[in-house]
């Protein structure tokens, strides 16, 4: 109805054992703004489709778009006329964040009961750079900017028939073990359809992870209504020039990712973008974390 994805939908899909309709592509995520634009076809069509209708040649397949897949391919081009896309890449060090994870990995599976991986560590540093920049955690209502109080981290979970976002509330709240805990729980329940409608929705900032399959980085979609995500790129080793306290150049091999932030243009300026994530390569780089 109008383009937004209601309660009544997300309990649809449950009940009928689809995932909830807060969806991604491959390439980012992106859900129901709040409003339509004025521009926006009928609710029945596939945004952007209509100028492109291709007509089968003889042999080949066609099959119907599945309600989840009609819900990406709008939610994706509605978030693409509303938010002014930019994004930047930075390569970020994460040598020190995988000696502390290799360090304390057992210990923290005897403890918590739950794997450490590096995520909770990104979360946490995204977490930190949002109190420093604020407008990072916000959304855009006509001429006016509202700043969420709330931190909610949205996280693409990659299932076998598509991606779904659940959200950690007030991740801010949270210490790494707690991160830990709410990020494998909901990702194991979103695997086999055990979130609820709740636990889908919310979300301010959104952390997309294609580095899970090998990727370098990609240029995510933002996650309507929010106003800028990230992508994770793969985590390998990777030679690198570093320097000595004297002055020598030499060739280390470390662990290396490309972290790609795409962010609204409209109320975010490029310099404010390279400040963040420049603050959260610093972050992640000190790797001074507490597990």
């Amino acid at each position: 109805m109008s383009g937004r994805v209601t309660k009544n939908d997300i309990l649809s899909f449950i009940e009928s054992g689809a995932p909830a309709p807060a969806t991604a592509s491959a390439a980012g995520i992106a859900q129901a703004p709040q409003a339509r634009p004025a521009a926006q076809a009928p609710a029945t069509a596939v945004p952007g489709t209509q100028a492109t209708a291709a007509k089968p040649a003889e042999g080949d397949r066609v099959e119907p778009m599945s309600v989840m897949r009609k819900k990406i391919a709008e939610h994706m081009v509605l978030s693409r006329r509303t938010s002014a896309h930019v994004t930047t890449v930075y390569e970020i060090d994460m040598t020190k964040v995988a000696k502390l994870r290799e360090e304390h990995r057992d210990s923290f599976l005897q403890r918590t009961g739950t794997k450490l991986t590096y995520m909770p560590f990104v979360f946490q540093a995204i977490t930190n750079a949002i109190r420093k920049f604020p407008v990072f955690n916000a959304q855009v209502s006509d001429d006016k900017i509202i700043y969420k109080r709330d931190i909610n981290l949205g996280m693409a979970v990659a299932l076998d028939w598509g991606l779904i976002v659940p959200v950690i509330k007030r991740a801010d709240d949270l210490s790494i073990a707690g991160l830990a805990r709410a990020a494998n729980d909901l990702a194991e329940r979103a695997r086999t359809k055990q979130l609820k409608p709740d636990e889908v929705g919310g979300g301010t900032f959104t952390i997309t992870n294609p580095g899970v399959f090998g990727g370098l980085f990609g240029t995510p979609i933002i996650n309507q209504p929010q106003v800028a995500i990230l992508g994770v790129g793969v985590i390998e080793k990777r030679p690198r020039v570093l320097t000595t306290a004297e002055g020598d150049d030499y060739i280390g091999i470390r662990y290396m990712a490309y972290f790609a932030l795409s962010f609204d243009h409209r109320i975010i300026d490029g310099a404010d973008a390279e400040r963040f994530l420049a603050f959260v390569k610093e972050q992640l780089e000190d790797g001074q974390f507490v597990i």
